[in-house]
């Protein structure tokens, strides 16, 4: 089989010492792009040996952010090795990686490291990495567009500003080792065999270090090259800084090629059939979640009709709820039919993989933790069940059918309800259009780069000096100022202004000659357990009575449970029986109904792109548009048309609704759940200026819903006042609690930081316990030390991403260029009713839910 043209330019990169990032379709070798090119230079390097030689130390890292990923990389890897008849050994570190394998790279390194940002951070903690990554050539990032716009994607850009900061040095220490010896060599020149022969040895370590991303589309590929390339512009070893602060040499920083990095796309087009699953009846008052178990005897036709299919579910929660329907349907699928996410326990999920692999399995229903790019050929189909939120997303997934060049992807879209058909037209039109989103790279965390500190001063230590160099070479702290640096130094060697006086958070000693080391045991082997920057709620593992593990869910979930309540995980009734040692204790339940767990960061925000998409869709509602969604929509938007209004792109409806419950605003900007959670509070905080008046909110993708007892002062004549940008920083700060908020998320920071412990293996502390502890702090630094860093970046966090104040101000910005439509219908309508169900959810159970909202639409369609 002939390579594509894009795989054959990489190697010529790889074989010229450039670096770059690797942009093509899913399924049509990515992967082999730069693994290929990294086996070619090896045989270019040793064309006699390369069959022959063995343990030539680690000559490929590559990195992937999904440990599911590892074993399916490997063993792609070793089939090509075995076939070109070559030694090289895959080897792979994660969390699951025992310590008998450990031990094992530790003495001899594979020549091939599959490995994860965390596990790649416990190996810059080791005494003697240096001589780990001796002979690396080249530095893989797999899923890059996965990483970038994350925390972990920040571990990366500081680990290879470490990786590529060590080999400039070893390169100029050899340089000079070697002409040192060669000047030795004219005066002995009874040594000149051996030291010529010492001389080659040292010279084979003296090849640059090439990094290459491998990535699906995104928005911003520029963008992500410079981010994963960055650290590529440090500094010359003879310039780095020989102080604290400033570089001995005010000389501009040299690259390692001439140009900063390349772009090889695949102009190769993935062929993608979305076919959206229509209902047999439109529901003109749709609610969310209620559709799509409906719909699921028409999901159990599409998994018969082919070999094998993935079924992707939103939350893990709703993925086991699809599961048990799925079964109570067809119970004749039982045995072929699996569940997959990242609660369920890593052999479960591993035996789930393989039997994919060998089509034991006709179905599996997943999550995201099947997104990224695992090798199923065997899968035929993909159903996406509910809106998948973005652009991307939706390709990814689709991506994993028809997993080969040249063959069609097949993607089925199964609404949740009636009104996500929109989303599935708008999404054909972004992939028509491909428009992608962008993933924004994190700035300045101070919390990661403190982390990351003390996991040097664990290893071999650090200069101060030498890794103010490297850090300012990556992109996320190319803005930290002198200042700055100096705040993280002391806060990890004295605790900073407030801690100073707490012994347990002076972790970095400063040795005589300015080398900056943790030398103390414990703090050195807390800090090892808790490297990484992925923070949630406390897991509670569950097991059998009598037998073994079944998964993990969330202590604030599970300590909800009474002995004898019934819950589902892995597809499984268990009952709860008790907690012993952060493991809940179960047995299988023969009830009929169970309660679904419900995991943190289930429900994903619709995407700007996605939205801008849904927006024009709305323009061919009411017209003679050729979607066959839009065509089956029109009973749903003639009378939304007929009760209110159906908005134009260029349009902002806004509907106002006297009810029994009191008097509603409903607004409807698109752009998703997080800025209208944002945008209802600063509503409501603007209106109260008006007149003293109190709201309780209500929030979908599509819109939001302010409710008050008293008549809402909304009227052409202040409604762009109250849309518009002008002092909308401080109308945040005002709306909303913001220092509750930054509270919350200070925690998350406060841990990766390393300010909080959450205990050993077996003995985490208790979420509430991190609060608590976390709250304390927040509260030290507000009024002893108000510039601290971590509290800066507290704050920061919440407007960037939890207000999403950016895309909030966007907004604004377009709705002041729009036509506001006022409307007054004399009932709910069918964009305000998913809303309205929205907000009595929460009270109530899923059974009395489904009840009332059977008589309101009985009541609407009165």
């Amino acid at each position: 089989m002939k390579p594509f043209q894009f795989q054959q330019d990489t190697w010529q990169h790889l074989h010229e010492g450039n670096s770059g990032l690797v942009n093509a379709p899913t399924g049509f070798g990515k992967t082999y792009s730069v693994f290929l090119g990294a086996l070619i230079n090896f045989i270019n390097q040793n064309p006699t040996t390369y069959k022959t030689k063995t343990k030539s130390g680690l000559q490929l890292l590559w990195v992937t952010p999904l440990r599911a990923l590892a074993k399916d990389i490997k063993r792609a890897m070793q089939e090509v090795i075995a076939e070109l008849g070559m030694q090289w050994q895959v080897g792979s570190r994660n969390g699951d990686t025992d310590t008998n394998e450990r031990a094992r790279q530790k003495r001899h390194m594979p020549e091939v490291l599959i490995i994860t940002p965390e596990s790649l951070h416990l190996l810059l903690a080791t005494k003697d990495y240096t001589t780990t990554f001796l002979n690396l050539q080249i530095i893989a990032v797999d899923e890059w567009h996965e990483l970038i716009g994350s925390k972990r994607g920040v571990q990366m850009e500081l680990a290879i500003s470490r990786l590529v900061g060590m080999k400039r040095v070893q390169s100029s220490e050899l340089r000079i080792m070697s002409e040192e010896e060669t000047k030795k060599s004219k005066v002995k020149s009874q040594r000149t065999t051996s030291k010529k022969t010492h001389n080659s040895k040292l010279l084979i370590h003296n090849s640059p270090l090439s990094i290459w991303g491998i990535s699906a589309t995104i928005g911003n590929l520029e963008q992500a090259k410079e981010v994963l390339l960055s650290s590529l512009k440090q500094l010359d070893p003879n310039q780095l800084s020989t102080g604290i602060g400033q570089p001995s040499s005010q000389q501009p920083p040299t690259t390692a090629n001439h140009q900063h990095g390349f772009i090889v796309t695949a102009n190769l087009k993935k062929d993608i059939e979305i076919i959206s699953v229509i209902p047999d009846e439109i529901e003109k008052y749709p609610w969310a979640g209620h559709l799509g178990i409906n719909l699921a005897q028409k999901a159990i036709d599409i998994v018969r009709a082919n070999t094998t299919t993935l079924i992707f579910i939103n939350t893990r929660g709703m993925s086991e709820r699809w599961y048990q329907k799925i079964l109570e349907l067809a119970p004749d699928l039982a045995g072929a039919i699996a569940l997959h996410h990242g609660s369920i326990e890593h052999e479960l999920r591993n035996w789930v993989e393989e039997a994919l692999h060998t089509t034991t399995l006709k179905a599996v229903v997943c999550t995201a933790s099947l997104d990224l790019g695992v090798d199923f050929r065997p899968v035929e189909t993909v159903i996406q069940v509910g809106s998948p939120k973005g652009v991307a997303r939706f390709l990814q997934r689709a991506g994993r059918s028809g997993h080969q060049p040249g063959k069609l992807s097949r993607i089925y879209f199964l609404p949740t309800h009636t009104l996500e058909l929109v989303e599935a037209a708008a999404l054909k039109q972004a992939m028509n259009e491909q428009l992608i989103e962008s993933r924004e790279p994190r700035m300045l965390c101070f919390d990661v780069l403190t982390q990351y500190l003390c996991t040097l001063a664990i290893g071999e230590g650090f200069r101060p000096g030498v890794v103010f160099d490297e850090v300012k070479s990556t992109y996320c702290y190319a803005d930290m100022n002198d200042d700055e640096w100096q705040k993280v130094l002391y806060g990890i060697v004295s605790g900073g202004e407030a801690l100073q006086v707490y012994d347990e958070y002076k972790k970095v000693e400063v040795e005589p000659d300015g080398m900056y080391r943790i030398k103390n045991r414990r703090i050195a082997m807390r800090h090892r357990l808790h490297i990484g920057t992925i923070v949630s709620d406390s897991m509670i593992r569950v097991k059998y009575m009598a037998g073994g593990y079944l998964g993990v869910i969330e202590e604030s979930f599970i300590s909800k449970l009474s002995p004898g309540d019934v819950f589902t995980l892995a597809g499984k009734n268990l009952e709860f029986i008790m907690i012993k040692d952060m493991t809940a204790l179960a047995r299988k339940s023969n009830a009929k109904k169970s309660i679904i767990p419900s995991w943190e960061g289930g429900r994903m925000p619709l995407s700007s792109n996605l939205g801008k998409m849904l927006r024009r869709k709305f323009n061919e509602a009411l017209t003679n548009s050729t979607d066959i969604e839009i065509i089956a929509l029109k009973p749903l938007f003639d009378l939304q048309d007929h009760l209110s209004h159906v908005p134009r792109e260029n349009e902002l409806l806004i509907e106002q609704i006297e009810t029994k419950d009191g008097f509603h605003l409903f607004v409807y900007p698109f752009e998703g759940r997080l800025v209208h959670e944002a945008m209802a509070a600063i509503l409501a905080y603007r209106i109260s200026q008006i007149t003293p008046i109190t709201f309780s909110f209500a929030m979908n993708d599509y819109g939001f819903e302010l409710l008050s007892d008293q008549p809402i002062p909304v009227d052409d004549t202040n409604v762009y006042e109250l849309f518009s940008t002008e002092n909308l920083f401080a109308d945040i700060q005002r709306s909303v609690n913001s220092t509750e908020m930054a509270m919350r998320k200070f925690r998350e920071i406060a841990v990766i930081g390393g300010l909080i412990f959450q205990g050993y293996p077996g003995e985490q502390k208790k979420t509430r316990h991190l609060q608590a502890s976390a709250g304390l702090l927040f509260k030290v630094f507000s009024e002893y030390d108000n510039s601290n860093l971590l509290l800066r970046q507290a704050y920061a966090e919440v407007m960037d991403q939890q207000m999403e104040e950016l895309r909030l101000r966007n907004m604004l910005e377009r709705i002041q260029q729009s036509a506001i439509i006022l409307t007054y219908p004399t009932q709910l309508t069918p964009f305000c009713f998913p809303i309205k169900v929205d907000s009595i959810r929460e009270d109530m159970s899923s059974e009395k839910l489904e009840d009332r909202v059977k008589k309101m639409q009985a009541r609407l369609v009165k």
